[in-house]
């Protein structure tokens, strides 16, 4: 019997020819050949017909079938079950020269056995961080998404690219539905979208959208001898749109960061003087990010009055909600995007507090037509205009940057088809709940000092002040000796492995730590055994 390498050669011995090839593995792809002929294959010099050479094996061999189903159950067993329990690690840490002797991780020029394949993946399953656990408080995304996750497992076993409907009609379908079901919870009833690789990516759409909106003629031209256009955000912003300002050549010297209120809340009146003073020193205001949910306080923009000063000085308005967007689909929380409807544009990361898996962003226009105006170049090999079998305006691709797209909305969708919108606002609504508990018990427990009177979102910030240092009157040399208190404890809680959470400075600020809520496996058991272990690993600073 003769096998096929990943470079399709065949050799009588049953192997490649690169080199020794383990038993039971069939080649590096783990497929056999025959050397049957088909009628009329002419022979080829080393017994096999021509034909056989390139065939496409059909099927999966014994030995894959076998390694994917181990995969799959290693990946039930050590991932999903284990994530749910809160008596498994949260992360088995090690640095990174200790963990680079644990893996294995050089490429060789021979092929590994599936034995060995499944104890790579063991291991990696073993010291990577479990994001589903009910106590990784770390990040904007945390929680697993069961039903996303099988969405995600058949859309890439399917391996297709969300560019023409022709090679994935399905996916082109579940997109519309996804964006035309964004449109209405905003309350637009049309508009376009598109999904895409990240919140980042798709800040910096809507930027090129307000730019190709204002002056078309630049696609074309370029920025040379253009106007000197300024881009007006809140100081409390994604770091994506200083990013944005620089990729797309307008300069991160021509951003204006706006100032907040107490809360983290842009300021409509600091917004509208700024743009009054970038125009009056010859700046062209464009393009304005309102944000809702901000990365650190979890702060929602005023939008309404957002709306009113973009209408008066007649520029785009983008909402940034990819953190808190969520609360589109809860009746009780909504309000906090009142005149959210008013915007140009909006971008909603559902990986985030819905836990739908990891990449899923939404970006939604109220303007049909702009995206594929400003990104499409009109490819002749893809989107071909004289399409016989379907209506060409199905070809999506032409709508973003990109070529290569994965098909995001499956996973989307079906955890949408499998929860409804109802399922999304329980969730919600519990997650508000247990952060409104955290925010209760640490403003009352003695040793721990909140940064804002009631929590944004689900961001919970607060001090931990050891027994040492409560007795120091408040001013620099407190905040000198706070600062050194989050990172030594976050340190010891990571090597530990049960907890996780993060902590992060803020303008004058000292470090303090910055909980989130988006899973709901974290019960409030939960929450007070991380108090807990921040107060057992404090104790003695």
């Amino acid at each position: 019997m003769a096998s096929t390498g990943m470079n399709g050669k065949i050799e009588e011995n049953g192997h490649t020819g690169t080199g020794p090839v383990p038993n039971g593995t069939g080649g590096a792809s783990g497929y056999s050949l025959d050397n049957g002929h088909r009628p009329g294959d002419k022979p080829s010099t080393n017994g096999t017909s021509e034909f056989s050479a390139v065939k496409q094996i059909r099927g999966l061999a014994p030995s894959v079938n076998k390694f994917l189903h181990d995969v799959f159950d290693t990946v039930l067993e050590d991932v999903i079950e284990k994530s749910a329990s809160a008596t498994s690690k949260v992360i088995d840490f090690l640095p990174p020269d200790e963990l680079s002797k644990r893996m294995d991780l050089e490429l060789r020029d021979d092929p590994e056995s599936h034995e060995s394949l499944l104890d790579h993946c063991k291991k990696t399953i073993q010291y990577s961080v479990k994001t589903g656990h009910p106590l990784f408080l770390n990040q904007l995304y945390s929680g697993l998404d069961y039903y996303g996750l099988a969405g995600q497992l058949v859309s890439d076993s399917l391996n297709t690219n969300l560019h023409t409907y022709e090679v994935a009609p399905v996916f082109v379908l579940m997109e519309k539905e996804v964006i035309r079901k964004v449109c209405s919870l905003i309350g637009w009833h049309n508009g376009d979208g598109i999904m895409g690789a990240g919140g980042s990516l798709m800040n910096m759409f809507a930027i090129n959208l307000a730019r190709y909106k204002r002056f078309p003629e630049l696609k074309k031209t370029g920025l040379h001898g253009g106007p000197r256009l300024v881009l007006l955000t809140s100081e409390q912003c994604h770091y994506s749109m200083t990013k944005g300002a620089g990729f797309l050549g307008i300069g991160t010297d021509n951003i204006i960061k706006v100032k907040c209120d107490e809360r983290g809340r842009m300021l409509p009146e600091e917004l509208d003087n700024a743009i009054e003073d970038a125009k009056s020193q010859g700046g062209v205001p464009f393009f304005v990010n309102a944000t809702s949910g901000t990365t650190v306080l979890g702060s929602y923009d005023p939008l309404n009055d957002i709306a009113d000063i973009c209408q008066k000085h007649g520029l785009w308005m983008h909402v940034d909600a990819a953190w808190g967007g969520a609360v589109l689909t809860s009746r009780k929380h909504r309000g906090l995007m009142a005149g959210v409807e008013r915007a140009n544009s909006l971008l909603w990361n559902p990986h985030k507090m819905l836990t739908v898996p990891l990449q899923c962003s939404v970006f939604v226009t109220k303007e049909n037509g702009l995206l594929k105006a400003a990104h499409a170049s009109g490819a002749s090999y893809l989107f071909q205009a004289d399409k016989i079998s379907y209506d060409p305006s199905f070809d999506v691709g032409d709508k973003s940057v990109q070529c290569g797209r994965k098909t995001d909305p499956m996973k989307f969708w079906l955890s949408w088809k499998a929860h409804g919108t109802s399922g999304f606002e329980q969730h919600v609504d519990y997650v508000f709940d247990m952060t409104e508990y955290m925010h209760d018990k640490l403003s009352r427990r003695e040793g721990f000092k909140m940064l804002l009177p009631e929590s944004n979102c689900t961001n919970v910030c607060f001090w931990y002040i050891p027994p040492s240092l409560r007795g120091v009157p408040e001013g620099p040399d407190l905040d000198k000796k706070l600062a050194k208190v989050a990172p030594v404890i976050k340190d010891r809680m990571t090597r530990e492995g049960k907890v996780m959470v993060a902590y992060n400075p803020l303008g004058d600020k000292p470090n303090f730590f910055r909980l989130i809520v988006a899973n709901a496996e974290t019960t409030r058991q939960d929450l007070d055994f991380m108090v807990e272990e921040i107060e057992r690993h404090g104790a003695d600073l």
